[in-house]
């Protein structure tokens, strides 16, 4: 594994360079950082080369930008497939985005269709949050400042994206999530803005993709439910649902297994479909 830094509009972005084939960036869910796809990575990387991406504010990237929107983070994207490009020689990617990464997917595969070959958006509701959820998010953020990601936001936090069972029984999923969160410190308020508070509704994405789209649900995420995703990938050009279980908001933590196996057969049925031009296939 090799890594490498990209100058973007948001600061200087580090990628991790990491398996075989055609490139596939992966782009994590807000409160963690890129380290959130390591379960995952062995069964990806041994079909795609992947690009693992430490979003604006986290992780090993630059935290000095303002808070943005998805646009903004679009564009840092745009930027990021460049500069894969002119590592691998390929112009076009998969994108497998979690949450915030599913977003920034929906929003660049709309609007530079030539970018994307699949979209794969796990627990990525195409809508913006409700008021209840903004008004507890506001209230959250001023104790953040003050205290970090301990006590009671430690709590809100981890009870949020991680099922009961989790929080129990696996304490290297809540490792990797308290790792993430102090490696990326207060900065991390930028992103919650820019990713959760500033996200508008993608309606307009959906119904402007062209390329073939998974939707990855879970069975305990009640602001995203697989019955809400089917209905909006029915009005979609190319698109269908799979729902992960015993899983909230970061499937690849929670239910690795389920999570590679969702994306591996999506990849190898659209390859079915549609292969891979050969100049893409044999990087």
């Amino acid at each position: 594994m090799t890594g490498f830094d990209v100058p973007t509009r948001l600061g200087r972005i580090h990628v991790r360079d990491v398996g075989e084939g055609p490139p596939a960036i992966l782009w994590h869910s807000m409160f963690v950082d890129s380290g959130s796809w390591d379960r995952v990575v062995p069964g990806l990387a041994a079909r795609r080369r992947l690009f693992i991406v430490d979003a604006p504010w986290c992780g090993a990237s630059e935290k000095s930008a303002g808070a943005a929107n998805i646009e903004a983070c679009a564009d840092a994207a745009r930027e990021i497939v460049a500069a894969i490009g002119d590592r691998c020689g390929s112009d076009v990617v998969d994108w497998v985005g979690n949450a915030w990464g599913g977003h920034v997917g929906m929003h660049l595969a709309a609007v530079e269709p030539s970018l994307i070959n699949t979209l794969v958006a796990m627990s990525a509701p195409t809508r913006p949050i409700d008021r209840a959820l903004r008004r507890r998010i506001k209230l959250l953020l001023p104790m953040y400042r003050v205290i970090g990601a301990r006590g009671p936001v430690w709590s809100a936090i981890s009870t949020t994206l991680f099922t009961d069972r989790t929080r129990s029984d696996d304490p290297e999923a809540v490792a990797l999530l308290r790792r993430g969160l102090r490696v990326s410190g207060r900065s991390m308020i930028a992103a919650i803005r820019t990713a959760i508070l500033n996200r508008t509704d993608l309606a307009w994405a959906g119904a402007r993709i062209t390329c073939p789209v998974l939707f990855v649900t879970t069975d305990d995420r009640g602001e995203w439910t697989p019955e809400e995703a089917r209905e909006v990938a029915d009005t979609m050009h190319d698109a269908r649902e799979i729902t992960i279980r015993e899983a909230r908001v970061i499937p690849a933590l929670e239910q690795p297994q389920q999570t590679v196996d969702a994306v591996l057969d999506f990849w190898a049925q659209k390859a079915e479909e549609s292969p891979l031009p050969a100049t893409i296939a044999d990087n």
